[in-house]
């Protein structure tokens, strides 16, 4: 389809896109902005029938664009990053009244987006020759799955939808995206959007509840399920998906430990570890969720810790120089409450922050809070949060902290902090999870593999891995006359 640079969004009406058409429902739903409560746009309420006419504009168009050559999807994908970067800031207002994050990470997290798509359009297509001799060549192929859905959670409805629409589409999958019933709203635009750069019915979007992703996991049309999501959740995702042998990405909870020699700067570390573990409210998959520091040190990061905490500002995303934003919705609100009601009862020691609800606004917003050197068996230390609460805890014996930190069934991320880099990169080494950090964390790059060990999930996004995760592997062997 020809583009068109000058569409513009209406961000007052959303709709599913549905083989080209932008679509209501006769039934609708809203969602709440998390800092006022107040309601947000109406937006579709998908039915399986909706589910079925997808899936099989899908199915229509997709052998076509299988056949477009890899380089003119790349182009596609190019041209719709560029023009959702024209439109960065009506994407990041959108973003902080959906999802509550400060406007600042709102737009960082929208250029984020585009970033992976210019990555994802200049990757080169996989594909390599295993064998070449004078009575054969053998080569392996990469052919679209064919109709991929993409489920996205509330927490970055921007950059996650993104981390599976450029794969799934640059391979030649037609794809279904199924933004959260929390975020719809910017997940929706990006699919209205895209009308302009792709054909009818290789990229569209369907709005609904609880519902709609049991009916996209179950149908038959259906080849490849890329979910990022709870860990509870992705089994049963993946359950489902196994009934018709559907492919199956999962990207999943994280409990990521921090490891802090006694070796760094204490001074400079503090804010940076800090917010490390506070980004979005916590609210991320590959935050710090348990950050262990050397006993030498302890007291003295831990207070600095402390300090940062408490200048941090709180409150409505969308006012100046607000850092923490509100948790995204109620159930999330109300499940951090109970952790925090759990902290109490356990007499647990805070070295910041409070168990008991902030004033902060009318909105979802809960005080930034530290336990301090907490038993490793609590559950703030065994679950992960997902919120704007984490441990501290002490360590003295390298060995033994190694295990605590790989002492979990999730297996997202860790982080090791020490000016040693040898010693550093040796410990990093030992940690049971699929992406590692030294001096740093949460830093991903769209031609790196991303992808969880052990139960935080099955595959991998980006880079070469995550392009050939919406393929078949084919064999072909030729032989020479």
């Amino acid at each position: 389809m020809a583009a068109n640079d000058t569409y513009k969004l209406d961000w007052t009406k959303f709709y599913n896109v549905i083989d080209g058409k932008l679509e209501t429902t006769s039934k609708t739903r809203h969602n709440l902005n998390p800092s006022t409560l107040e309601a947000n746009p109406e937006v579709p309420l998908s039915t399986p029938e909706d589910v079925d006419r997808a899936v099989q504009a899908a199915k229509k168009a997709q052998e076509a664009w299988a056949e477009t050559p890899y380089e003119e999807r790349q182009k596609a994908l190019a041209k719709f990053g560029e023009a959702v970067e024209a439109r960065a800031d009506e994407f990041a207002l959108m973003l902080t009244k959906e999802q509550g994050k400060p406007l600042q990470f709102a737009q960082f997290e929208v250029l984020e987006a585009v970033k992976h798509f210019k990555g994802m359009s200049d990757l080169p297509f996989p594909g390599e020759v295993v064998d070449n001799n004078p009575d054969r060549r053998v080569i392996t192929r990469y052919t679209p799955l064919g109709v991929a859905v993409g489920i996205v959670p509330w927490n970055f409805p921007i950059l996650l939808a993104c981390g599976k629409i450029g794969p799934g589409l640059v391979t030649g999958n037609a794809f279904i995206l199924k933004p959260s019933p929390f975020t719809p709203y910017c997940g929706l635009k990006l699919v209205e959007l895209a009308q302009q750069f792709f054909p009818p019915g290789i990229f569209q979007a369907l709005s609904g509840d609880d519902n709609l992703g049991p009916w996209l996991t179950v149908h038959p049309g259906v080849d490849k399920v890329s979910f990022t999501g709870s860990t509870a959740t992705g089994k049963r995702v993946m359950e489902s998906c196994s009934k018709t042998l559907k492919r199956v990405t999962l990207e999943l909870g994280g409990n990521d430990a921090a490891i802090v020699f006694p070796d760094v700067d204490v001074k400079a570390i503090a804010p940076k570890i800090t917010m490390l573990a506070l980004y979005n409210s916590g609210q991320v998959c590959i935050a710090i969720k348990r950050i262990y520091i050397h006993e030498d040190i302890y007291d003295e990061l831990l207070a600095e810790m402390v300090n940062v905490v408490k200048n941090l500002p709180l409150g409505d995303g969308q006012q100046e120089g607000t850092v923490l934003g509100p948790v995204q919705n109620q159930m999330q609100f109300e499940r951090i409450k109970e952790l925090l009601k759990d902290i109490e009862e356990q007499k647990l020691k805070l070295a910041a922050g409070s168990t008991a609800p902030t004033s902060n606004g009318k909105g979802y917003f809960i005080t930034p809070t530290i336990v301090d050197n907490p038993p490793e068996n609590s559950r703030i230390v065994v679950e992960e949060p997902f919120g704007p609460v984490f441990p501290v805890l002490k360590w003295s014996d390298e060995k033994d902290v190694i295990h605590r930190a790989n002492d979990t069934l999730m297996g997202l991320g860790a982080s090791v902090w020490s000016k040693d880099l040898e010693k550093a990169e040796s410990v990093a080494k030992k940690l049971k999870a699929g992406n590692v950090w030294i001096n740093t964390h949460l830093e991903l790059q769209y031609n790196a593999p991303f992808g969880g060990h052990k139960q935080s999930g099955i595959g991998y996004e980006y880079g070469a891995g995550g392009l050939k995760a919406y393929c078949n592997a084919q064999s072909m062997f030729i032989a020479k006359p």
